[in-house]
């Protein structure tokens, strides 16, 4: 009985000095995220400062309620589409292109990754410096990357000088899509292949030895115990990713400036910041709830669940 209440007391005890220990971290996280994200959702319900077109008067922006919401969703166009150039017009463009832009980088960017994680796990000579090369790109600073993406797909770069084409490629919608697309996958897919290439470490070689006595082909080891096995590790690695690429801002800014249908969400509330903060806010707030959502949606239905995937044996 004396055993049990000291060791009930030594596990109190060590659960009050981690809680002391974590502290300093919570509430620099509290100060630098949780702040800035409620205070966002406070100013969006406020009015921003400007003149009063009654008036013609300078007023003190007050309470707006969700009028910075609608402009940005409805933009009071009812059942109508709105007209281009409107907020509402901007918002539903931005939104589609974002959630574009995030669905084909990450869809070739996992093919290659597994690709590429796959001949990394292999065993043979100069596999060390084949990983410290396929980093190269993930190390490279993306304001950096998409300068130099950006002379490359120049009218007079070396994509059109290579294949003897004159594609104006940031001129028009697709090619300015596509160059954006193949800057992103450039970048990022050593990303993938990095995580994926961790879940790849952790199948013994036994299960393929095992599996190659039962008669069992290349693509049945990949279908029956590669994927499977890998599973959770590359579902937490596409759900990084796309949050990642769902908060776009740098490469389409440097390479087109938001032009031609590539403006992003994470643009576009840049460019509104300069016209009004308050709405600006607002459209922040949705861009959080809607990566929010779409992360909610991963982890709970797609098995995306780092914490369950690092301790199996929790129900």
């Amino acid at each position: 009985m004396a055993g049990a209440e000291s060791a009930d007391r030594r596990q109190t005890t060590q659960g009050r000095w981690a809680y002391t220990l974590l502290a300093p971290t919570l509430i620099l996280l509290a100060v630098v995220i949780i702040y800035p994200v409620i205070n966002a959702i406070i100013l969006s319900f406020q009015k921003d400062a400007g003149l009063d077109k009654a008036t013609g008067f300078f007023v003190q922006g007050g309470f707006a309620g969700v009028d910075n919401y609608t402009h940005w969703i409805l933009q009071q166009c009812g059942s109508e589409k709105c007209p281009p150039g409107t907020l509402g017009a901007q918002f539903w463009g931005a939104m589609g292109t974002t959630f574009l832009f995030a669905a084909i980088t990450v869809i070739l960017e996992t093919v290659l990754g597994f690709w590429m994680a796959i001949v990394m796990a292999r065993a043979f000579k100069g596999r060390s410096l084949l990983r410290a090369s396929v980093l190269v790109p993930w190390a490279i600073p993306t304001a950096v990357t998409a300068k130099l993406f950006f002379f490359m797909f120049a009218f007079d770069g070396i994509i059109n000088t290579v294949f003897h084409s004159s594609i104006l490629w940031t001129g028009s919608e697709w090619p300015a899509r596509w160059a954006i697309i193949i800057s992103d996958v450039w970048k990022t897919t050593p990303f993938m292949a990095l995580l994926i290439l961790a879940g790849l470490q952790l199948i013994p070689d036994e299960v393929y030895e095992a599996a190659k006595v039962d008669g069992a082909g290349t693509w049945q080891r990949f279908t029956q115990i590669t994927l499977p096995l890998v599973k959770p590790a590359l579902m937490v690695a596409i759900l990084f990713r796309t949050l990642d690429a769902l908060r776009m801002y740098d490469l389409p800014a440097i390479l087109t400036g938001g032009a031609n249908n590539t403006t992003t969400l994470s643009i576009l509330v840049v460019q509104q910041i300069r016209q009004g903060f308050n709405v600006a806010s607002a459209l922040s707030t949705i861009t959080f709830v809607t990566i929010f959502l779409v992360a909610f949606i991963f982890v709970r239905f797609l098995g995306a669940n780092a914490v369950e995937s690092a301790n199996p044996r929790k129900k």
